[in-house]
């Protein structure tokens, strides 16, 4: 069996790691494509060297531009490689620009595609990522959805015949990275000037389109992180970076210390060093989730609804609706007493997703 993984983006890329692990465990072939859509070495690079991801085989360069650009420059590149591989699958993760492109390229040479992490949805018409999951959940031939939660929105669709519970991939490196960070095998987390490892922190990540692109929106999230009593290593993301210059917006200030992205063992080592963490990110609301720390959402909606259960995670879309104290107390609330469930799987997803697609690789497309 021939298997074609299209990445692009860092989230992407730690699914990618157990993928490519299980696939190195057998006789079949796994050929990665990698999009650029993510480019820069702190959301790329550093993450194929860290996971121990074998190096792509293609390398598309597509760099940045509008969506409409990219997902037109992604699907040009992609045409003529999937058609030279010719796979028994093409294997696409998540919700990027990548995700669509490699779906609609595969589609239409009537290729098999199989969409990992399907049937997640925030109900938000605006954000980019939800028409690129929906698109692609209803455009692929196999469905692997990471929770129920996520295959009764399938069947919802329609689209139960072709949907399967595989877990979530992302539990399975999330887990085995937190074991070795706790047995002392990666370094401590390096954060921003000014926070002290040793001493309590929280760690935020701002980037989504809705929390950056409104000037009066990323100053007023900035305010409102700014003035807490902790310290807040944030770990900026270059879109971030881009809107603040752009806006003549200053990050570091107040509570705020600026650091860059970090690769995947790192970034685990920092929220378990943590004592929260405040996000827009869907992976990092999970993470923190699986490594057991208190989340704060800068969003109205979360894909991953089973991280609100028990308070482990709280949606806030405007910090300054609920005044200072009430902020304040939300964002630097203590880990709850509620026991964590396992709604994401039980860290052996890659395997089972492997399994998954040879059974299923010689059978026909469902309708």
């Amino acid at each position: 069996m021939k298997v074609v993984s299209v990445v692009g983006a860092r989230p992407q890329l730690v699914k990618l790691a157990p993928i490519a692990a299980a696939f190195a465990r057998t006789d079949h072939q796994h050929v990665i494509v990698h999009t650029g859509q993510h480019y820069d070495a702190d959301l790329s690079d550093v993450f194929f060297s860290g996971l121990g991801i074998p190096d792509p085989d293609v390398h598309l360069g597509v760099g940045s531009g509008s969506h409409g650009t990219q997902t037109g420059r992604i699907l040009e590149a992609m045409d003529p490689v999937l058609a030279r591989e010719n796979p028994d699958w093409v294997l696409v993760y998540g919700d990027t620009n990548s995700t669509l492109a490699g779906t609609v390229s595969a589609v239409k040479q009537h290729l098999k595609v199989a969409h990992l992490e399907a049937g997640l949805r925030s109900f938000n018409r605006r954000m980019p990522e939800e028409h690129n999951r929906v698109l692609t959940d209803h455009a692929a031939d196999l469905l692997l959805a990471p929770t129920g939660e996520a295959l009764r929105h399938l069947a919802t669709e329609g689209l139960a015949s072709r949907s399967v519970l595989s877990g979530d991939v992302m539990v399975d490196v999330c887990l085995r990275i937190r074991d070795a960070v706790l047995a002392g095998q990666h370094p401590r987390p390096a954060l921003p000037d000014g926070v002290d490892p040793d001493a309590p922190y929280l760690l935020a990540t701002l980037h989504r389109a809705e929390n950056t692109d409104d000037p009066a929106r990323l100053a007023g999230l900035v305010e409102a992180l700014a003035g807490l009593p902790v310290p807040v290593a944030l770990l900026a993301h270059p879109r971030l970076l881009a809107r603040a210059e752009e806006q003549g917006l200053k990050l570091a200030q107040g509570a705020l210390h600026i650091g860059r992205p970090v690769g995947y063992a790192a970034m685990v080592s920092a929220v378990l060093g943590s004592v929260g963490v405040v996000t827009d990110s869907g992976g990092l609301q999970k993470e923190a989730y699986l490594l057991e720390r208190p989340c704060t959402t800068l969003r109205s909606e979360t894909e991953w609804l089973e991280t609100l259960e028990g308070d482990w995670n709280r949606l806030v879309p405007d910090p300054a609706l609920l005044g200072p104290a009430e902020w304040t107390r939300t964002a630097t609330r203590p880990a709850p007493e509620t026991p964590l469930g396992t709604p994401f799987g039980d860290g052996r997803a890659a395997e089972r997703v492997v399994a998954i697609l040879e059974e299923r690789a010689s059978l026909e497309t469902p309708a």
